[in-house]
């Protein structure tokens, strides 16, 4: 968890998650071609058909340009499998 000092001398705690689960036809491979690309604060896994990725930060922004990134990256990797395994 992250601390930050706001004024009056108080701490808050800020921990901002992002989940994104997606059905794929061969989940697995999607799941290792954009784990490739994840940054530390990203792990993505493969289960019962399904692509999980979460995203943990301290700011939205950043979740938010994670997020972006990765929908990017996840059209283009099952766009990969698809063709690998026709």
């Amino acid at each position: 968890m992250l601390y930050r000092r706001i004024p009056g001398g108080m701490c808050m705690t800020m921990r901002i998650e992002g989940i994104v689960c997606t059905p794929h036809a061969d989940p697995e491979c999607v799941a290792r071609a954009l784990s490739s690309d994840n940054l530390s604060n990203m792990t993505t896994t493969a289960s019962g058909g399904m692509v999980r990725t979460e995203i943990q930060t301290d700011r939205l922004r950043s979740l938010v340009a994670s997020l972006d990134d990765y929908l990017m990256n996840l059209g283009i990797a099952e766009d990969i499998c698809d063709y690998v395994t026709q």
